[in-house]
């Protein structure tokens, strides 16, 4: 399975609000700093928000910061948020399901039992797992 770019984009975006959580950040700050769209990185961030993963602050010195402790955000609820609407195979919901064996094929739940494993294992991690004594992120997410 692979994660869509708006996840990806996200979770690179947690993970940065984890290390600056003492201020908030702005949108263009970390889009700088991973080298991508801001344009895409704000729709990532309205994302979040929607979600309740960041809280956002308008104005001149507004930006982001994560609403609540990384021990609190889930990376398996932020990924089955954010992917929700990519169906693995045409025939999961939210795809076309214009296979002609789609009616008798058994490969369908063999699909799905193994993303629900691979978002399950995502469920046993928070943004604290990933970050938590991790001096050499830290060092990443901090440089200039």
């Amino acid at each position: 399975m692979r994660l869509t770019v708006q996840t990806d984009l996200a979770l690179r975006a947690l993970t940065y609000l984890a290390f600056h959580d003492d201020r908030l950040v702005t949108v263009g700050e970390i889009a700088e700093r991973f080298e991508v769209s801001q344009n895409h990185l704000t729709k990532v961030a309205n994302a979040l928000g929607h979600l309740g993963a960041v809280h956002s602050e308008r104005g001149r010195y507004g930006g982001i910061r994560l609403a609540s402790v990384a021990s609190d955000i889930s990376i398996g609820e932020v990924a089955r948020a954010l992917e929700h609407t990519h169906a693995l195979v045409e025939c999961f919901p939210g795809g076309a399901d214009q296979c002609l064996i789609s009616p008798s094929c058994r490969l369908k739940g063999v699909l799905a039992e193994a993303q629900e494993a691979f978002f399950k294992v995502l469920d046993g991690y928070t943004l604290k797992d990933l970050t938590h004594r991790n001096p050499a992120l830290r060092q990443l997410m901090e440089a200039a």
